[in-house]
């Protein structure tokens, strides 16, 4: 592999990669065999970060100075409160909501996993990251065939494929990287 510096610090964090290829592959297994759990999961833990962060910003926007920051700042601390106590009461409605974003973020980690794998290529590993990228962009596809009626059970056992896929891809980089002994 070329000593540049994208590549020099990609072969020195081989070993962190790895690690985190793993543990997203047994995440990913997980989800995949347990879907609904995970979908549901994720809705709660997106309701209570909309939760969080909108009181956060509500109580912040009361020390900004300027009318118009100061609404902007109110007017989104408040609509973050109220999708987070929407997704923590109504989770299978929330699940539909959250399937959808996820589909637009499959699109967009899908096409950054694609220019990883197109700026790697030739070296080795660059293939198992290009198929991650293939495997997410085709992933945001299936999701916007079904929405929503499959949004319960697709949005776990996509999460899994996903973490499944990135895994594996992130495995098979850091082993190409691996530092020479």
């Amino acid at each position: 592999m070329s000593d540049g510096l994208f590549h020099a610090r990609l072969r020195a964090s081989s070993q962190r990669l790895f690690w985190l290829g793993l543990v997203m592959v047994v995440l990913g297994i997980a989800a995949i065999v347990f879907p609904m759990i995970f979908t549901l999961v994720a809705a709660l833990l997106v309701g209570w970060v909309l939760l969080i962060s909108g009181v956060s910003t509500f109580i912040g926007s009361f020390s900004i100075h300027g009318t118009g920051p100061f609404f902007g700042a109110l007017l989104l601390g408040l609509l973050s409160i109220a999708a987070g106590v929407f997704m923590l009461f109504n989770p299978l409605a929330g699940a539909a909501a959250l399937t959808l974003v996820v589909g637009v973020i499959f699109v967009f980690q899908g096409a950054f996993e694609l220019f990883f794998a197109l700026e790697m290529r030739p070296h080795r590993g660059w293939a198992g990251m290009l198929i991650s990228g293939i495997a997410s962009i085709v992933m945001a596809f299936l999701i916007a065939a079904g929405w929503p009626a499959i949004s319960v059970i697709v949005l776990g056992i996509l999460l899994g494929v996903n973490f499944l896929s990135t895994g594996l891809g992130y495995i098979f980089v850091s082993r190409a990287l691996k530092p020479a002994a």
